[in-house]
């Protein structure tokens, strides 16, 4: 028998925006509860695409986050011994969770600078629509499209 469900945390927003997403993609930036450095890295790409862009860094995050959500992705169903990709609607919370990850997967995957530095030109690039994790939603929804004809197995 399962037992209930565990209660949902909360998080506390970051200290200098006062943005609970912020502080949630400092969380997903954050590796081995090293909260400090995710800190510096974060805010470090903020300074950096501000001198680039000369827009504030926020924003540019907002818009990134934005474009890099999915809207569709695809879920593995079995059906009577066949398994089917079947494309379901992303929950707002999977989301955001899942652009987080393209866009600091995809800085991550570029070696040879510093994190906030690829962190700054991936988030720039993907609120510009282009990048890595634009052509990794670009992707997801493909092959949401693709699977449509096993839609109504939803």
């Amino acid at each position: 028998m399962r037992r209930r469900r565990p209660e949902r945390r909360e998080i506390l927003p970051d200290p200098i925006y006062n943005d609970l997403s912020v502080a949630k993609f400092m969380n997903y930036v954050m590796k081995r509860g090293k909260k400090g450095i995710a800190e510096s890295i974060f805010y470090g790409a903020m300074d950096i695409i501000k001198k680039k862009t000369k827009t504030e860094g926020l924003n540019i995050f907002q818009k990134a986050i934005e474009n890099v959500s999915p809207s569709v992705e695809v879920k593995s169903k079995r059906i009577g011994g066949a398994t089917y990709q079947v494309p379901i609607e992303v929950p707002r919370g999977r989301k955001f969770y899942l652009a987080s990850h393209w866009l600091i997967n995809s800085a991550r995957s570029k070696s040879g600078r510093p994190m906030a530095e690829s962190l700054a030109s991936e988030l720039i690039s993907a609120a510009n629509n282009e990048g890595g994790a634009i052509k990794k939603k670009d992707d997801t929804h493909r092959m949401a499209e693709a699977n449509k004809a096993f839609a109504h197995f939803r």
